[in-house]
């Protein structure tokens, strides 16, 4: 499935008018529409972004209009995804993509952050504040620590996370904390084919199926996003996620 690109591209700096109407129109190609509360939000989010990258590195992406296209927009392409109270976790959410900007078009998920940058994990907890979300857990720690605890593991209806490694190490990060029936996101870049066969045998040992690959073009660019959607069917072996370090070191394959 592509989403088709509306004309219109980056450009000069933007007034915060015409950059709503950016987030707006840009939401409808994905299927929302934001009310006029979420689009505040997401100004507010836009703000304290800035404030804060100037302090801390949360994002390479400093420009208004690509800051829209390439993280709130990107995060909003797994909306359609979301079911009703549906229990999610946003694995190594760094800036808080793309949990937060989900949050703030589904109220009614319950989310947990995830992130093991602990000044990252200050910007979180003062961004979910300001934005006045409820039901946000902010966690600081890691995938392969957090993914064996008993109160977190196989929990959620859902696990997302975009690009913060390969899929085979994604998923070892992500479906421990999938119940069976739920699913696991990865946002990742168009040309994902090969790296999604690198990882067909460790989706498979740790619980997972591939469901369906989705391809959507971000508006207002020539970005092509995929999608790897992975139901969860059985369990995960207890071994899994292995201690802190290895999935990476030694991704399985």
């Amino acid at each position: 499935m592509t989403m088709e690109l509306l004309p219109g591209g980056p450009g000069a700096k933007a007034s915060s008018t015409s950059l709503s109407v950016m987030l707006s129109e840009g939401a409808k190609i994905l299927g929302l529409s934001l009310t006029p509360r979420e689009i505040d939000k997401f100004n507010l989010y836009l703000k304290e972004l800035a404030l804060w990258n100037k302090k801390i590195s949360l994002t390479a992406v400093t420009e208004e209009k690509e800051i829209i296209i390439k993280h709130f927009l990107d995060s909003l392409t797994v909306s359609s995804l979301i079911s009703p109270h549906m229990r999610a976790i946003d694995v190594c959410t760094g800036a808080g993509f793309p949990g937060i900007p989900l949050k703030i078009v589904r109220p009614d998920m319950r989310l947990t952050l995830l992130e093991s940058v602990q000044k990252k994990v200050k910007f979180l907890e003062h961004l979910v504040s300001v934005l006045g979300l409820k039901e946000v857990e902010v966690i600081w720690g890691r995938a392969e620590d957090l993914g064996r605890k008993e109160n977190y593991r196989e929990l959620f209806d859902l696990s997302v996370s975009r690009a913060v490694a390969d899929l085979n190490v994604l998923a070892e990060y992500s479906l421990p904390f999938v119940k069976i029936g739920g699913l696991f996101v990865a946002q990742k870049e168009e040309k994902i084919e090969e790296e999604l066969t690198r990882a067909e045998k460790a989706i498979l040992i740790l619980g997972g199926k591939l469901k369906e690959l989705v391809k959507i073009k971000l508006p207002f660019s020539e970005i092509t996003r995929s999608l790897v959607v992975i139901e969860k069917v059985s369990s995960t072996p207890e071994k899994y996620p292995r201690r802190p370090g290895m999935p990476k070191k030694k991704p399985l394959s």
